[in-house]
Parts: structure tokens; sequence; C-alpha cells
């Protein structure tokens, strides 16, 4: 798991490889992640959008911005947490992800709750060092 926190929104991040959906003989890999976004703060906060980058093995970049999440806004009271799981298909059997949540608050100020930098390895992935 990764975490990250920013400005008392705390991010986890859990990605898991999906061998089922995955063809790995049509350069065709997929992974899911769950997303636990922790409200730590004293004031409530709304996901209002969200910014991938998704990098994979071969340096190939996507980036994804969107309204919030799975369709959803959610709105974090102080203590509340809010958990989704989205997915992601690659070309290469290993990537990265990271992003980040535009967050409001009820007085309307609005920031950047960092994603953390997180690996999609599958079992094609080579552990080996150089």
């Amino acid at each position: 798991m990764y975490t990250k926190t920013t400005k008392k929104i705390s991010i986890t991040v859990n990605p898991y490889y999906l061998e089922d959906q995955s063809e790995p003989d049509d350069q065709h890999y997929v992974w899911a992640y769950q997303v636990t976004i922790n409200n730590q703060g004293e004031e409530r906060v709304q996901l209002k959008n969200r910014y991938w980058k998704i990098i994979d093995s071969n340096g190939e970049k996507q980036e994804v911005r969107g309204e919030g999440v799975v369709g959803e806004q959610p709105i974090l009271n102080p203590g509340e947490k809010y958990e989704y799981t989205s997915g992601t298909p690659l070309a290469t059997p290993s990537g990265f992800m990271e992003g980040h949540y535009e967050m409001e608050t009820k007085n309307g100020f609005i920031f950047e709750a960092s994603i953390p930098l997180f690996s999609l390895d599958s079992p094609f992935t080579s552990s080996k060092l150089n």
C-alpha cells in the first residue's frame, strides 16, 4: 500500500494485478487499485476533480482528467473516509501511476491532495537489477 497526506487529507492506494482480465500474449495487462481518502482535518471537503499520470515501462505517458471519481464527487466530513476501486490497462507488464484530487472546502478554498506514486507490477515483471 502507498499513502500520502496533503493538508490533512490522507490518500492510500492498494494496486493489484487482474490476471483474469489481462492478455499478456496481446500486450494487454490490467490492474485495479483501491483508493481510500481519509479526511483527518477539521473541515468538510468535497472531491471535485481528478488527475492521473500513468506511465508504462516503455515510458509512454497517459494523462487522465475528469470530474470526481467513479461518477461521484464525494463530500467528506472531518473523520470520514471514502473508498472506491477503479482500474487501468497498460500495454506493458509494469508501470507507475500518480496524480492528485482537486478538493474544495465548504468555504470555497480549493487545493490539490496528492495521490502517492505507486507501481503496477504483474507476474510478468522482471525484478532483476542491472
